[in-house]
């Protein structure tokens, strides 16, 4: 019979927020070896006894002291490259989660910082292991899934207007969109958002109605990025 070295199974979260009309990433500065002081996506490794999703908001918790995800959270991928962590064979499955805006993070056990940094700015880093290129794949599948399902409520407060809504839109895309347009698009996707009864104030002061997210799973027609035509 053949005989297969032992490996370790980890867990890392790429966690995208918006602050300020950016899409930020959060990301911790590893406190000890391998990439000591270098920025990386949270995580670490799985207990014997724990379940995936369990050690990945288990994780997020010890790391950055931000609770359990209250916004999006779903599996990214698996990644199992040999060479991708120098203290062995460690494959990694990754989660990716879609939150409103929240506190500064703080870093605890193994992280010696912890913050939102643009992603913009996340190319100047040069992360640890191969967080690159797990990021990346989680900012695709971020802005892909704002084409055809909700997810972008993900992003907002309960309740919300539709100029935050777009603003969510344009920051991830990185694009700008007619206001009209969208509203229009917004408002009569059925299932994709559903009015509160409540306003709150909009641009200069103007009343703006509030929205929550409805019950569409999936959008029909999808909200297609500018670049692809809409």
């Amino acid at each position: 019979m053949a005989e297969y070295p032992p490996f370790a199974v980890t867990v890392d979260l790429v966690v995208l927020t918006v602050r300020a009309d950016e899409l930020c990433a959060l990301l911790v500065r590893r406190g000890v070896p391998p990439y000591q002081d270098r920025w990386a996506l949270p995580g670490g490794f799985v207990g014997i006894h724990e379940d995936l999703s369990d050690a990945a908001a288990r994780e997020l918790t010890e790391e950055t002291g931000i609770p359990e995800p209250v916004g999006h959270l779903e599996q990214l991928g698996t990644y199992g490259d040999p060479e991708r962590d120098p203290r062995g064979r460690v494959v990694t499955v990754a989660y990716l989660a879609l939150l409103p805006d929240l506190p500064a993070p703080v870093a605890g056990t193994d992280a010696a910082a912890a913050d939102w940094i643009p992603v913009s700015r996340v190319a100047d880093a040069h992360l640890a292991f191969d967080h690159d290129v797990i990021l990346a794949d989680g900012l695709e599948r971020a802005r892909a899934k704002l084409e055809y399902t909700p997810l972008a409520t993900a992003f907002c407060p309960p309740e919300f207007t539709i100029a935050r809504l777009r603003t969510v839109y344009e920051t991830v895309w990185g694009t700008r969109l007619d206001p009209r347009n969208f509203h229009r698009k917004v408002t009569t996707t059925p299932g994709f958002v559903e009015p509160v009864g409540r306003v709150t104030a909009g641009d200069r002061g103007r009343p703006a109605r509030l929205y929550r997210r409805g019950s569409a799973e999936l959008l029909h027609p999808p909200m297609l990025r500018p670049s692809a035509g809409a």
